[in-house]
């Protein structure tokens, strides 16, 4: 008898074991399916990499950026810059201008035009892209220092809007044809005081390179304040003495100018007359497609010596 009590007894404590088991258990698996529902997810700053959304209302801050847009698609440009370029194009009249000349763009201007993605330039515009991130803008920022980056930045645009980039992809390859094979030296100026021209890591150089130019300065590193752009003397000039001299006009009568130097008629370029004037816009600083495309079609000329 008295062990049949205690074995009533044990199997009570090992039932009230088990259920004060179950309960914890079943305890544990609520706290956590409570925990996994109330968890803040993480957030994360948009950017046009991880947007899955393509853009509908995009402001550029620059031309080149302003003109791929809109050729890309224009419905989706609803802001841009003001710039000599796009002054002159009437094709963006009617666009509003968030920025007046060279001064920075109005960010309040920017706001009420409710973009869902601007384009800046990582330097000019260095100190606005914070304030767009604060505001949650996604922001995309461009850097065209060789023909690469017209391509690549070409993509990312047309990507983030949703658009096909076959059409200006295969529009820039016409623009530059064979490389000219036993292209004369070659050196471009784009201003005189000091004496700056173009090495290899600039659009311009870059440029030369694609049409196969024997820029003379190309692999030259100087510590002009301009990246990409070597200082030369008027002795160095003539000492490289160039049979094809490049000048680009920024409006300042810079041809004049130089030929005011002593050294210019006593250059191959200038005793054979090939002498060229370039527009900033497409040499110097890309502008525009068809700044690039003019610029292109003038090298052909310049450096065959049509």
């Amino acid at each position: 008898m008295t062990l049949l009590v205690h074995a009533n007894k044990t199997q009570k404590s090992a039932l009230v074991f088990l259920q004060n088991l179950l309960i914890i258990i079943v305890s544990i698996l609520l706290s956590l399916v409570l925990v996994a529902c109330t968890s803040t997810p993480t957030e994360q700053t948009p950017t046009a990499d991880t947007n899955q959304n393509t853009a509908e209302r995009v402001v550029s801050l620059t031309s080149l950026s302003s003109d791929i847009i809109y050729q890309l698609d224009q419905t989706k440009l609803v802001g841009t810059t003001s710039s000599r370029l796009l002054n002159q194009d009437p094709r963006f009249e009617e666009i509003p201008k968030v920025s007046q000349g060279q001064t920075l763009p109005n960010l309040e201007k920017i706001v009420a035009l409710k973009p869902d993605l601007v384009i800046a330039n990582a330097e000019f515009h260095a100190q606005l892209l914070p304030k767009f991130q604060e505001l949650g803008i996604t922001t995309l920022t461009t850097q065209i220092e060789k023909w690469q980056d017209l391509e690549t930045i070409t993509n990312t645009l047309a990507e983030a809007i949703g658009a096909d980039p076959a059409p200006l992809l295969t529009r820039y390859q016409t623009f530059l044809g064979e490389p000219v094979s036993d292209s004369p030296s070659t050196l471009v100026l784009v201003s005189r005081q000091p004496i700056l021209a173009p090495n290899k890591d600039s659009w311009a150089g870059d440029l030369l390179t694609k049409f196969g130019a024997k820029n003379i300065v190309a692999d030259l590193q100087g510590k002009s304040p301009v990246g990409g752009y070597v200082t030369l003397s008027a002795e160095k000039v003539l000492e490289a003495n160039p049979e094809v001299l490049l000048v680009v006009d920024t409006g300042q009568g810079i041809v004049e100018q130089f030929k005011s130097e002593p050294f210019w008629n006593q250059l191959k370029a200038t005793q054979r007359d090939r002498v060229y004037v370039f527009d900033y816009y497409g040499l110097v600083n890309p502008g525009s497609i068809d700044k690039i495309e003019a610029a292109c079609n003038q090298l052909k000329k310049a450096l065959s010596g049509a």
